[in-house]
């Protein structure tokens, strides 16, 4: 299990993160995976940065701003608009031994080099028996809360998942990003990052209705300034409780920790931080303890990745459950940019899952 215990906020440095220094400083998430780039582009001279308009304009959220003027156009350059060709690019420069961090401008985008990404990158270690791999990190913002409409809104992660070969993880906090990406870019298999958008600036807790919130006053946007990172597969126990254990992941996991204060429903809620590998030995041991499941994402309900959650959980806490296992998605529609905070998996359904599964 990991040691981010004991506390309602997401996230204090956990003991598995290795670090080699003790400068830090308060970051927003764009600025923790900026720096995480640029440390990674320091140390290792095969690191290089692609994707549309990465370059010069620093992304379309900015956080490969700098990075070009630093170290040069052969190491930061700019694409044509063409996903297949940023990653079937990106796999070839792995292959030679390069360590390409694409970035696909929205996850809604990804969709065409599905080929590349399913065919190529996840199986090329398997099919040449090791001899080459695809060390690459393909960084894409996903999810919604932005009123970005049904193409700028969209939680694909489920469908990546499904791919053996291929690693999937999901920052939460600036802190967790930058630690998270710094594995991910030195891990020689491939790597899908996904970046909820939403929570880019600060920890959203679902009212939409009220001040938006920033990293300043959040522990986890306090990020060493160098080089650290979070081992892939670890899951974070940001609020240990005893009623129900509530699975979340992304803007998720302050969503549900803002559920938690409204009720006063003492649950433990887990942040998955990567959904593979995942942690499921975290998962199990909560869900033991506490007897009961509720498990929060953002995306279509049908195939999510709650549904494995939920098998996992069946499969091995059957006998400590005392109610059925609970999820709260988005719809399976596209998501509708006029009904967004009724797509959006708020505090309203959330807190009505939890109060029905502790009836149970």
């Amino acid at each position: 299990m990991s040691d981010v215990t004991g506390t309602d906020d997401a996230t204090v440095m956990p003991a598995e993160a290795e670090t080699t220094t003790d400068t830090t400083a308060r970051m927003n998430m764009i600025q923790a995976i900026n720096s995480a780039m640029d440390v990674m582009m320091e140390r290792d001279a095969g690191v290089v940065v692609m994707g549309e308009d990465v370059g010069y304009f620093g992304g379309v959220f900015r956080a490969t701003a700098g990075l070009q003027a630093k170290y040069g156009k052969t190491r930061v350059f700019d694409t044509p608009i063409t996903e297949i060709g940023i990653i079937g690019v990106s796999i070839g420069m792995g292959a030679y031994g390069l360590r390409p961090v694409p970035e696909i401008q929205f996850a809604d985008y990804i969709y065409p080099a599905l080929d590349q990404l399913v065919s190529e990158a996840a199986r090329l270690r398997y099919r040449s028996g090791g001899e080459f791999t695809a060390p690459i990190t393909v960084r894409s913002p996903f999810g919604g809360g932005i009123f970005g409409g049904q193409t700028h809104s969209q939680s694909p992660e489920g469908i990546f998942t499904h791919v053996s070969g291929l690693k999937t993880v999901i920052p939460s906090t600036p802190y967790d990003a930058k630690g998270l990406l710094i594995s991910a870019i030195e891990d020689n298999d491939p790597t899908i990052f996904f970046e909820p958008k939403r929570i880019y600036n600060g920890p959203f807790n679902g009212h939409w209705d009220r001040p938006a919130a920033n990293w300043s006053k959040h522990p986890g946007g306090e990020v060493p300034t160098g080089y650290y990172k979070i081992p892939l597969g670890k899951a974070a126990v940001v609020r240990e409780g005893q009623a129900v254990t509530m699975l979340a992941y992304g803007t998720m996991v302050h969503v549900c920790a803002q559920v938690v204060e409204d009720t006063g429903i003492d649950a433990e809620i887990i942040d998955l931080r990567s959904l593979v590998p995942l942690d499921i030995e975290t998962i199990e041991e909560s869900v033991k303890k506490t007897g009961r499941c509720l498990i929060v994402h953002e995306a279509t309900r049908t195939g999510g990745f709650g549904a494995e959650l939920s098998a996992l959980v069946q499969e091995r806490c059957f006998y400590h459950l005392e109610a059925p296992v609970e999820r709260v998605t988005g719809f399976d529609t596209p998501y509708p940019h006029s009904l967004e905070w009724a797509y959006f998996p708020g505090p309203v359904r959330i807190s009505m899952a939890l109060k029905k599964i502790m009836k149970d």
